[in-house]
């Protein structure tokens, strides 16, 4: 980070310190509010209040959402503590909390942060075809949990989890509300954002039976240019989504929740840019992509007296189709036009989860939870690369290609073909048990025991990637794997509870993410068929204070993690750069999260969230095609910022009429490497938005609003510096609009 970067957020953080006399920090959308605003969350999968849960946690109220004008994950995950955001194709972008991540792109593997909705897995091991990234409207919260939740929540949550909580059906009243906006962001060529969006609740027979549903179409103009398609403002990316749920209450007691979620996202072109070149991305053709999830479930829950009785059972289904431009010579050596090469990718995912769960009633001396899972998830991708006049070309150059004929090599000039079709299956029974023999102590014991299996067969067809030894098969190579393993995964809580408005706690837990079939398996003889499973322990001590008749609160946390056989994603040369997943090595992931959030006067609030940490290797980590053999212990992890800042001052006249608020949002992210054996860095700005709001006529409420005020050019990502065009994501541009509100 360079020293005028770090004062100014320095500058920032100590001015919104002073505004609120106190020293601390918390971001734009944060949960921690005064008591009167205490929030309930589930993150222990029964109801708690967020001060008293002994938990690394945010929760980000629906409510504060719409305040900060956030759509989607990059407008608010990034001012929580912990968490980073590697956002570089919308729609499979990955959360990063605490730094666990051997990639700023997406992991080869299982995820290490867990993606829920109402609890529900949306993200199946091995490579992520697709990260559904939630639209906010209508949602009651999004908690997110830091550290390992392996006990309570399994496997693809080394570092943490996010899980969405949406707003289902009421039947105690009628509901409705809608949203409009409209925007212009820098560089979008004269088009608008804009975005319609509505609910409905109907009681069919009251207090019983009723009917939510939600619909929402988002436009997000482009706002880099093209010149090798001949388009400005390319990268233009809609989102629609389609949500409805039933709740029938049959008996006091009793409740049977159905919920669908329905999103898709088109993409015109992808938001990575030339990062020598502002605003510019160069390729020979468009790289359009698109994705969808489908989400069906069924929930009872039945109060049994003594405890509750949670059973859920789910069916998602996410596609993914992605279009890529290559711009090397191949087999033609044409690199411009309709001529050059391109990737077509079609992936879909099948996911079936199913849980049940009994949490005991009451807050007595002993409070247990028991509860067992089971997931299935199937995935099929097929990734193709052609470039037109390729077969031609062979075959009027046969002594280039071993005298092989282009049908052979290249049929329908197709150069490459990678299929793949996993199968993974997760069983687990879980627990918790807390002992509270004085109302000040508590200790709780919990675990997970668990069974995976994976069985997967990859397939790489016969092609050519150009006219060298080496270059060209005329033969498919594969691989075929079928594995299992079981383990235990531990936590142990200790909290004190001096007073109602103090809590302490200590907690060592363990994570774990799944191991699986590596890509583009039999293809090399470096690359191994298969990679194990890999595990995180963490250690960590919090504490939770109100003061001053609750008008401050601070959320403070220290921890360390170790990070034992990473699952590490690597590449190989050019020009294919095949990828491939190593197990190896150790890492350490040391840091504070501290937050606060104060209430110097009734009308105003001061928040800010701070995050330190070091996260670096412990053991050197073999990479076959790296200088030296691969990177040394103490080399950082790839996207481990070591400072995030986030400061937030709101002036609310809740009292004045037309109720008008007022709030300027920061958030500084410190420099990161992008990969491992890269120079390239990200990370090392500041950003500020300002908005204002007002309500008119009671129902409808208007804000306008202006992100990134000073058009920080931010680079969120660049993996792919190496490659023949620096490739990465910045910081969406300027952004103003305005948004009118309606609701009952």
């Amino acid at each position: 980070m360079t020293r005028t970067k770090l004062m100014k957020a320095a500058r920032t953080s100590v001015l919104a310190l002073a505004i609120g006399g106190i020293a601390g920090i918390s971001g734009t959308a944060h949960a921690e509010e005064p008591a009167d605003g205490d929030i309930i969350v589930t993150a222990t999968k029964r109801e708690e209040s967020i001060r008293q849960t002994p938990l690394a946690m945010s929760a980000v109220t629906g409510e504060d959402l719409a305040a900060a004008n956030a759509n989607s994950l990059s407008d608010y995950i990034v001012r929580l503590p912990g968490v980073v955001f590697n956002d570089y194709q919308p729609g499979i972008s990955e959360v990063v909390i605490r730094g666990i991540a051997a990639t700023t792109y997406h992991e080869q593997g299982q995820t290490t942060v867990g993606y829920y909705l109402n609890d529900i897995p949306l993200v199946e091991p091995g490579f992520p075809i697709g990260i559904p990234d939630v639209d906010t409207f209508d949602i009651d919260r999004v908690e997110v949990l830091r550290g390992p939740q392996g006990t309570l929540f399994g496997s693809s949550t080394l570092g943490g989890l996010v899980n969405y909580i949406v707003k289902t059906a009421d039947p105690t009243k009628f509901d409705a509300a809608a949203q409009g906006l409209v925007g212009y962001t820098k560089n979008a060529d004269g088009e608008l954002n804009y975005a319609a969006k509505a609910m409905i609740n109907v009681p069919i027979i009251a207090d019983k039976l009723a009917v939510r549903v939600m619909a929402l179409q988002r436009v997000d103009a482009g706002y880099l240019d093209n010149p090798g398609t001949g388009v400005d403002g390319a990268n233009d990316f809609r989102t629609r989504g389609l949500r409805g749920s039933v709740v029938f209450t049959p008996a006091e007691g009793s409740k049977i929740t159905y919920l669908l979620t329905y999103q898709e996202t088109k993409l015109d072109d992808q938001t990575y840019l030339d990062l020598d070149n502002p605003y510019i991305r160069n390729t020979p053709r468009a790289e359009p992509q698109e994705t969808d999830f489908l989400l069906n479930s069924l929930r009872v829950d039945q109060d049994l007296s003594f405890g509750t009785l949670t059973v859920l059972g789910s069916i998602v289904e996410k596609n993914n189709t992605t279009v890529f431009s290559y711009p090397y010579a191949y087999v033609t050596g044409v690199t411009t036009g309709d001529e050059a090469a391109y990737s077509l990718g079609d992936a879909h995912a099948n996911i079936k989860s199913a849980e049940a769960r009994l949490a005991s009633n009451g807050t007595g001396m002993f409070r247990w939870l028991i509860g067992t899972s089971y997931m299935r998830a199937k995935k099929t991708s097929y990734d193709q690369i052609f470039q037109a006049g390729a077969a031609d070309f062979i075959d009027a150059n046969p002594g280039l290609f071993g005298g092989f004929t282009g049908a052979q090599l290249t049929p329908g000039d197709r150069l490459y073909g990678y299929l793949s079709d996993t199968v993974n299956e997760d069983f687990g029974i879980f627990g918790e048990l807390a002992i509270r023999p004085v109302d000040e102590f508590e200790i709780s014991f919990g675990g997970r025991y668990f069974w995976n299996s994976y069985r997967g067969t990859v397939l790489n067809q016969a092609g050519a990637l150009g006219g060298y030894p080496g270059g060209y098969t005329p033969t498919d190579s594969g691989g075929r794997v079928s594995q299992s393993e079981d383990g235990f995964t531990p936590k142990v809580t200790i909290t004190a509870r001096p007073t109602d408005t103090v809590m302490a706690y200590m907690t060592y837990s363990r994570g774990y993410r799944v191991g699986g079939i590596n890509p583009n398996a039999g293809l090399l003889p470096s690359i191994p068929a298969a990679y194990d499973s890999d595990t995180v322990d963490n250690y960590e001590a919090g504490v939770k204070v109100s003061l001053f008749e609750n008008r401050m609160y601070v959320d403070a946390t220290v921890f360390t993690i170790d990070w034992k056989d990473i699952q590490a994603r690597l590449f190989g040369p050019e020009p294919s750069y095949y990828s491939y997943v190593s197990n190896a090595g150790s890492a350490n992931v040391s840091g504070v999260e501290f937050s606060t959030t104060v209430e110097p006067l009734p009308y105003l609030s001061v928040s800010t969230n701070l995050t330190y940490q070091d996260a670096q290797l412990t053991d050197f980590l073999p990479d076959t095609f790296a200088a030296g053999g691969g990177y040394a212990s103490g080399t950082r992890l790839p996207g481990s910022s070591k400072w995030s800042i986030a400061n937030n001052v709101k002036l609310d006249l809740a009292d004045v009429s037309g109720k008008p608020t007022i709030e300027i949002a920061h958030r500084y992210l410190s420099s990161a490497p992008v990969a491992f054996g890269n120079d390239a860095t990200r990370g090392n700005f500041n950003i500020f938005d300002l908005r204002a709001s007002v309500t008119l006529m009671e129902k409808f409420r208007i804000l306008a609003f202006a992100n990134n005020i000073f058009d920080e050019y931010g680079i969120l990502n660049a993996p792919f510096t190496s490659q023949v065009t620096p490739a990465g994501s910045i910081v969406r541009p300027r952004t103003i609009g305005i948004r009118l509100d309606w609701s009952l």
